[in-house]
């Protein structure tokens, strides 16, 4: 009898199937031969899964949609086919619920788009194991704040995994970060775009374990930790991937804006690290780092990406990942061992960590304006997405749909009431009810604490000091030669600066209405800022890419 059909055996009528045991299971005084929860029925073929290489296996995917029964008897509804899966992660493979990564692969074994429980049509997917997140929430919820900001996250919901006919407990199937249109939305590179602006991106890097091979070291060490190395780590294009011409614009980019940040006039909105930033996003990632408290927001798992310039060259902070250790009061160093609410994460490096956290943060919050914009931020999201009633309600949501399949978990893993995984500092309660109860404690008591220590001040004019251009229109752009600047009103100046705040040139020839021209041929490759003074006294700035020409 194959693990296929052997599979409805984890829930006969009174019975439990664990690795090969019956065990009595009553959920909410009955018993159970279905879920509501999408299923996913893993068949190895009697292969084993490892960490690298994948391995080809089964996979059939049932769910009938929100609140209908799935059964593993049924077809798979959403996916029957191949993988290759391998365990993934690192401290999390140390638990009995291991986390999976898996490839969707057609009959020759070949990647294969397909779109699963509505996320749109990919080949990379994830499940995370629920094993050191008692709330099942984790991820999920930091991953949707992000969304809500108006950022991408990973696609997540929760799911129950049977692997060869033995329950595995419920899982959070999400998205793999990678670049793609309906993921990290960047251009991308090939080993080919080596120059002009297909060399200027995408990309990804992250602050992550390294080592010599997969990483670079930062020019400066981290604000709180003299003496100390920062790595950052090449995730796209991939160690092996990336080209000599690749990485090394890359890392001039993030050493021009680690120069412009810990730089004199670092706070200048031209000469300082605004051009090299979506300033927007750093403060949203510092928000859902803080408000989790996020030990390895700022160390470990911490990505950051760049489009070609053509595109919007500036460095994006996200998308968020990896919650485990997050929301709870662990026993590491007293900032996240305080059970009130207190403590900033980004100052994790006062742990004596490794990996050393980079602390740009630290510098960024140093600017006022910056801190004016993270404060006013977080008060407007405080009265929607970050509301208690929003929160909660998303919360209360999520445990009525896992009712029954929390009490199946806990039979496979009985581990309430028991500290596993992450060192917690407080006890650990014996229901699934009081978890959450605890779960939301945690949560009021850091928004109270967040809400009377957040940096800065509201400000209703606060913004980028970098607008979108608005009425300026620039063109072409990218440009070889002669650049056409229009917009809406005279001009009383107009000024190219590099982004590193030099002043190329101030003089243009008129070219029709409110539109101005000049030669820029002898300027070097690079990104350059327009910064105009309109008649009215209004500044406007834009952007535009200078190329070499390919004559």
């Amino acid at each position: 009898m194959t693990a296929i059909n052997t599979i409805k055996r984890i829930f006969l009528a009174g019975t439990f199937v664990a690795a090969g045991v019956l065990m009595p299971v009553t959920v909410a005084g009955s018993v159970t031969d279905t879920t509501s929860l999408p299923l996913f029925v893993i068949d190895t073929r009697g292969k084993i899964i490892q960490d690298e290489p994948k391995t080809d296996v089964f996979l059939k995917i049932v769910f009938h949609g929100q609140g209908n029964i799935n059964s593993s008897d049924d077809p798979g509804n959403v996916y029957e086919g191949n993988i290759g899966i391998e365990y993934r992660g690192r401290y999390s493979q140390t638990f009995p619920q291991k986390p999976y990564l898996f490839e969707t692969r057609n009959a020759s074994g070949e990647n294969l788009n397909v779109p699963l429980l509505g996320f749109p049509p990919e080949n990379d997917w994830i499940l995370i194991p629920s094993y050191n997140d008692k709330t099942f929430l984790r991820n999920d919820l930091a991953f949707r704040i992000f969304r809500q900001m108006g950022h991408y996250a990973p696609r997540s919901t929760l799911c129950e995994v049977v692997l060869n006919g033995d329950y595995q407990g419920i899982y959070l199937f999400c998205e793999k970060i990678k670049v793609d249109k309906n993921r990290v939305s960047i251009a991308k590179l090939d080993a080919d775009d080596n120059a002009g602006d297909s060399l200027t991106g995408g990309y990804i890097f992250k602050q992550d374990y390294y080592d010599a091979s997969n990483s670079w070291m930062s020019l400066y060490p981290a604000l709180d930790r003299p003496g100390s190395s920062v790595y950052f780590v090449y995730e796209y294009p991939g160690p092996e991937a990336i080209t000599w011409q690749q990485k090394q614009y890359l890392r001039s980019f993030v050493y021009a804006f680690e120069k412009a940040l810990y730089g004199k006039e670092f706070a200048d909105p031209f000469k300082g690290y605004r051009p090299y930033i979506d300033v927007g996003s750093f403060i949203d990632y510092f928000i859902v780092g803080e408000l989790s408290r996020n030990i390895d927001a700022y160390k470990k798992s911490c990505y950051y990406y760049k489009d070609r310039d053509s595109r919007d060259g500036r460095l994006h902070a996200g998308p968020v990942w990896d919650f485990d250790w997050a929301w709870k009061n662990i026993d590491e160093c007293d900032i996240f061992r305080a059970t009130d609410g207190s403590g900033w994460a980004y100052q994790v490096n006062t742990c004596g960590n490794w990996p050393v956290a980079v602390t740009w943060m630290e510098r960024l919050l140093q600017d006022k304006h910056f801190a004016d914009e993270l404060h006013t931020r977080y008060v407007n999201l405080r009265k929607t997405v970050l509301s208690e009633k929003a929160l909660f309600g998303y919360i209360d949501s999520v445990s009525a749909r896992i009712d029954y399949a929390q009490n199946r978990h806990y039979v496979r893993w009985p581990i309430l009431g028991i500290n596993v995984g992450t060192p917690e500092v407080d006890p650990q309660p014996d229901s699934y009810e009081g978890v959450l109860e605890q779960f939301k404690d945690w949560i009021r008591k850091r928004l109270a604490w967040l809400d009377q220590n957040m940096p800065g001040q509201y400000s209703e004019s606060t913004g980028d000091s970098l607008p979108d251009k608005g009425s300026l229109q620039i063109y072409p752009n990218p440009v070889t030669d002669r650049i056409s600047i229009q917009i809406d009103q005279p001009a009383k100046s107009i000024e190219i600066y590099s982004v590193t705040g030099v002043l190329w040139k101030t003089v243009f020839e008129p070219g029709g209405e409110n539109v101005y021209q000049t030669e820029v041929g002898y300027l070097p490759a690079g990104i350059y800022i327009i910064r105009i003074r309109t008649s009215s006294g209004t500044v406007v700035t834009g952007k535009f890419v200078k190329v070499q020409s390919t004559l």
